[in-house]
Formats: C-alpha cells, sequence, structure tokens
C-alpha cells in the first residue's frame, strides 16, 4: 500500500460552535451572553486534517469568519510544515490594516492547525515534536465572575477543590472594592489555605482601588493579581508594585512583546501570561516564553489549556495552566486533570478533534 506523502494544503473549511451557558457571565468590563467558538479545519493532499479553535463569545462573529475566509485562499498549496513561511506571508498581507487585532487571530488560527496537521503527519504529539522538559503542568480553576451570587461563587471555587485543583482564580473589579474583599475573604474560608487564590480585574480597576485591594489581599494571602488596570497603562503597574509589592500578572491582550520589555523595565511584571491567538500562533507563542525567561520571569498562560499544556511542557519557564472546561464536551478527547496538574495529550498533533455533531459549517 501506497501512503500518499503530499502534505500540501488541499482545502479549508471554518465551523462554528457552542457550549451551552444558563446565564450570562460578567468581569468587570464584560458581560458574556454565549460561549462559542470558531474552529478551522484544514485537509492536506494526503486527507490529513488539522483543527484549530478560537474562543469568539457573541462578539464580531462576521469580522472573525471575515477575516479567516480572506486568508484561506492564500493557505492552499503549502506544506503543513511551512508554518513560519506561512505565517510572513499572512504577515505580509495584514499590513494594510494592521498586523495586529482581528487579522492576527487568523493568522494564529491557521499557524495552530498547520501544527495539528504537521504533527498527525509525524504521529507525533506537539510535545514531543518540539522537545520535552517536563510530563505535567500545574493547573488553576478559573471563573469567579463578578455576576455570581455568593453561593454560586463559593460553590465554583470548592467544586474546584474537590476535584483536586490547588489554586482558584476568581473576578474582581466589583463597583465597591469592599465586595472584593467579602468575596475574596468567603473564598479563602470556603478552600482553606492549601489552595492558592488569584485575583483577576480584567483591566476594570483605577489605580487607588487597585492599591486599596491590594493592600487588603496580603491578609487573605493572595498570590497575585492580574490586569489590574488597563494593559498599557504601564506607569500604574510600576505604581502598584511599588507601593503594594503584590505579584502582577498580565499579558493576555497583547499582541506582540512590547508591553512585557516595558513593563519589565518598570521591575512591574511577575506572571507573563500570553494568549496563543492573539500573539500569532506556536512560534510566537515560544518566543515570548524564550524572552519572558530571559528577563525570569515564568510563563502561565491565557485560556487555551488544550494548546497551552503541550506547549509549556517544552519550555523551562513554563509554570501553571488556566482551565476552564467550555469545550471539553465539544470534543473528542478532553484533557486529563488530575490532583492539580494537567496533562498533555498523547495522540498524534494537539490530541483532539472536533465532534462533528456540535459544529456548524459556515459557507
Amino acid at each position: 500500500m501506497t501512503v500518499n506523502k503530499d502534505i500540501s494544503i488541499r482545502d479549508a473549511k471554518i465551523y462554528t460552535a457552542k457550549t451551552a451557558l444558563k446565564k450570562p457571565i460578567s468581569d468587570a468590563t464584560h458581560t458574556l451572553s454565549e460561549i462559542s467558538f470558531v474552529i478551522l479545519k484544514i485537509q492536506l493532499e494526503n486527507g490529513i486534517i488539522g483543527e484549530s479553535y478560537l474562543l469568539s463569545f457573541q462578539y464580531s462573529p462576521n469580522a472573525i469568519i471575515g477575516a479567516l475566509k480572506d486568508v484561506l485562499p492564500v493557505i492552499k498549496g503549502f506544506k503543513a510544515n511551512e508554518t513560519g513561511v506561512v505565517y510572513r506571508k499572512l504577515d505580509d498581507l495584514a499590513e494594510y490594516f494592521g498586523n495586529q487585532g482581528l487579522l492576527r487571530w487568523a493568522q494564529a488560527a491557521v499557524n495552530i492547525a498547520m501544527w495539528d496537521a504537521w504533527g498527525k503527519y509525524l504521529n507525533q504529539p506537539i510535545q514531543q515534536l518540539l522537545g520535552t522538559h517536563k510530563e505535567k503542568v500545574s493547573i488553576y480553576g478559573s471563573g469567579g465572575w463578578i455576576s455570581y451570587t455568593v453561593d454560586e461563587l463559593i460553590e465554583e471555587v470548592t467544586n474546584y477543590a474537590n476535584r483536586g485543583f490547588k489554586a482558584v482564580k476568581i473576578k474582581v473589579g466589583s463597583p465597591k472594592v469592599s465586595t472584593d474583599i467579602e468575596r475574596l475573604r468567603l473564598v479563602r474560608e470556603a478552600v482553606g489555605q492549601k489552595v492558592d487564590i488569584m485575583m483577576d480585574a480584567n483591566q476594570g480597576m483605577d489605580l487607588p482601588s487597585a492599591i486599596k485591594l491590594a493592600n487588603a489581599a496580603k491578609d487573605l494571602n493572595i498570590n497575585w493579581f492580574e490586569e489590574p488596570v488597563h494593559h498599557q497603562d504601564f506607569q500604574s503597574y510600576q505604581i502598584l508594585k511599588n507601593q503594594t509589592g503584590i505579584s502582577l500578572a498580565m499579558g493576555e491582550r497583547e499582541y506582540d512583546t512590547l508591553p512585557l520589555r516595558e513593563l519589565v523595565t518598570r521591575n512591574a511584571l511577575d506572571i507573563w501570561q500570553p494568549d496563543i491567538l492573539r500573539i500569532g500562533g506556536v512560534e510566537a507563542w515560544r518566543e515570548s516564553a524564550a524572552l519572558a525567561k530571559s528577563f525570569h520571569l515564568p510563563v502561565l498562560p491565557h485560556y487555551y489549556k488544550d494548546y497551552d499544556v503541550p506547549l509549556l511542557c517544552t519550555i523551562s519557564n513554563g509554570v501553571g495552566a488556566e482551565s476552564f472546561d467550555w469545550v471539553d464536551p465539544l470534543i473528542d478527547n478532553p484533557m486529563l486533570v488530575k490532583d492539580g496538574y494537567a496533562m498533555p495529550h498523547d495522540l498524534p498533533g494537539w490530541g483532539f478533534n472536533f465532534l462533528d455533531d456540535h459544529l456548524t459549517e459556515i459557507k
């Protein structure tokens, strides 16, 4: 039997999918009315299909799908392993309307799907293709939405603790700082001292409020403060760090590493949190992690555990991943999470595929 070794991209299709959401959820800056995804599938000449997905919520569905439709004709004919070549090609084409923002998401989705196809062709998981530093990754349970009642908040964090998670993150940035302090106190009482607690303001606070909350958090043993203020307000990060000493985390909003470099020069960043779709895909994610290492900073990425855990296993300064369960019902091989650790998929490529029953094709 002859195996077709042609790994050129023959076709690509776009799909959408949704996860059930009982009611809208809110952080300090957004209200989410749906948990939705855009899925890209590329097919090689040999029949192998590489997949990627991005978290879209209810935002600009026509815009992101349009951006993907624009790049699909461009990538046909390139080989699955030519991820860097395709990235540069799409970067050149995006320059007129801007390399950052919406077009970067499409660029990254293509990159991630190509890596999946390449791994499947070689019959190797991503972490084995890139070299393995570790076999599992610490993971924390994320959520704690501001829109939750106290009962809903406590139910979520105790559920994480009961499942073996050693850390949880909750949202802050309520209209009153005293509300955030009380919710943090109740979470600490619920999970005890053996579970770490982090807080995330999603850029929703002003500097005086962030300082007040950071100082109050000392007594509650809060590990770190994520995106306390606008991600480009570097001076406020510096002042907050200098006045409170709290560990600061950010990176999920960034399309390049300029903010990382800017905050490091101000001694105002402790944890780098790249988002693989915004930063531009696998190579860009790893390049940012390498830069973080040069500054002796740990990497703890944003949201995409099914991509981040394999990649974290390939770097020496990867310290943990964020966990939501939203995508799990939609895929054939949900990631194993046990005793506070996530194990990378051991199947080829990213190690999972979306279930066809949950997908709606976009024509």
